[in-house]
This record gives C-alpha cells, structure tokens and sequence, in this order.
C-alpha cells in the first residue's frame, strides 16, 4: 500500500498558529481511500454558505489548490478512483470534501452518524454542515462488537477494503469520534488521531516537546469544544502510549498539527 500525506485545509491565526487538515489518501487493490477529505471545492465557491462563519474566527483558508481533488490530480492520480472515505469524524473541516467524490462510500461509526443528523446541542449545530452532505453518499457505519487493533476493542476493518484499515472508536472530541489505523506493512501502522488530540506536545514523551503559547491555546480550545473532557484527557494517555512504544512502531499523529504533518509528508510513501 502506498500512502500519500496531503493538506487539504489550512487555518492561521495569531493564537493558534498554523493549522494543516492532514488527510491520507492510500492506494489500495480497493481503489484509492481517503482518511478525511478537508474542505472540497463547493466550500471554496461558498465557505459561509457551506461552513458557517466559525471558521472564520480560525482564520480558515478556502483555496481551490489545497482541496483533495486537486491535490490528487497533482500526483498523477485520477480523483475518480476514490472508492472509499473513512471519516475520523464529521465536522466541516473533516468531510468538506466528499462531495467531490460521488461514488465513494463514506465510512463513520453509528455514533457519529446519529449525532450529525441530530445535532442537538449549540456545538453539533456549529460543528455539522448538512449541506456538505448533501446529496448523501452512500454511507456505512459500525458500532456493536468489533475486532482487536493495536490493543483497542472494538475496532472496525472497513468493509470493502480489508483489514489493513481501520476504524477505532475514540469518543471525546465528538460523540462518535474515531481514529483510523492503517497497516502500512514494513514501516509499521499509521495512526490518523483526527482530532483526539491537537499538539504534537500531548502524545510526545514527557519533557521532549514544549507546547509553546500555540499549543496552550488549542489545549484551552480542545477542552472548550469536547463533549466529553473525561474521555479527552483518556485518549489523550493511551495515544502517548501507543507513540512512545517500541513494537510495534506506531506513527500517532493529529488532523491538525502542522509539524507531524511536514515529518509525514516529508517521507516516501
């Protein structure tokens, strides 16, 4: 499997810094699948209409050039072999770009997929953008007994593309919020935390990396935005676990942090 690091989002502002939507697109015998999409090119052509005006006070970027199909078209590779899409969760800046990829199945766990449609609380109204859903994909959603993953419980291969991808349930963040695993064979897996964790400081071993005034704050905006904080600062010590083992080497990175991004990016596939 060959795996492709690209930014599909960006955010700046001068309390939080630079921000990255890190999406994975993998190269599968099931077609290409994407790990989050970022924003998509109707959230460029109407960010308000589509996203709402938070984002704004985020400081988001809307540029046509950083959305996923046109990220994959500058690697040679044809957008309309996107197959699958497994989503760590379904804010805007997570899903914005599933409308460019129309027959792709669109993969979050039940959780998830309840609270979006809900979206029962002032942070599920901000959060969830049903136009960016609209029309729906084909969607599929797990929940119930699942397998044992990097010593996670019920975790979910995802179906149609076999075990080397898979769903992790890790609520805090949002009701349904999920990692993805992705087995990437010799280099050992890769772990898209999507948003259970902001900066690189909350999962490196203590004392190896400083938070700075950017991390301090989104840890301040991280607590501000959960809807569960107990659950937060769990994902929070079992992913410094899993980044600080020897074996199997597991890479732990968030959706948003631009320096693990750079690393990532920065190596081949």
């Amino acid at each position: 499997m060959r795996v492709h690091h690209l930014n599909c989002g960006s955010f700046s502002s001068a309390l939080i810094g630079r921000l990255v939507c890190h999406v994975l697109a993998c190269e599968t015998d099931a077609g290409i699948v994407l790990v989050d999409s970022g924003f998509g090119l109707a959230d460029v052509a109407d960010p308000t209409g589509r996203v709402g005006r938070y984002a704004n006070l985020m400081g988001a970027r809307f540029r046509e050039s950083e959305t996923a199909v046109r990220r994959l078209e500058k690697l040679g590779l044809n957008p309309a072999d996107v197959t699958h899409i497994v989503a760590t969760h379904l804010d805007f800046d997570h899903i914005g770009g599933v409308a460019d990829f129309p027959n792709a199945t669109l993969h979050t766990t039940a959780a998830e997929r309840t609270a979006s449609e809900g979206r029962s609380s002032f942070r599920e109204k901000v959060r969830y953008r049903p136009a960016q859903l609209t029309p729906e994909p084909t969607l599929h959603t797990y929940s119930g007994p699942g397998e044992s993953v990097l010593g996670f419980s019920d975790t979910y291969p995802i179906a149609g593309v076999g075990d080397r991808i898979v769903l992790v349930p890790m609520p805090g963040h949002t009701r349904g919020h999920a990692a993805v695993a992705v087995d990437t064979g010799e280099k050992g897996w890769l772990l898209h935390a999507g948003d259970a964790f902001y900066h690189r400081s909350t999962v490196a071993a203590p004392g190896q990396v400083s938070p700075g005034t950017a991390g301090r704050a989104l840890r301040v905006m991280e607590e501000l935005i959960a809807v569960d904080r107990s659950k937060i600062r769990g994902n929070h010590r079992r992913l410094r676990e899993l980044n600080n083992q020897v074996a199997p080497r597991v890479r732990v990175f968030s959706a948003h942090d631009p320096t693990l991004f750079e690393e990532l990016a920065g190596e081949r596939g």
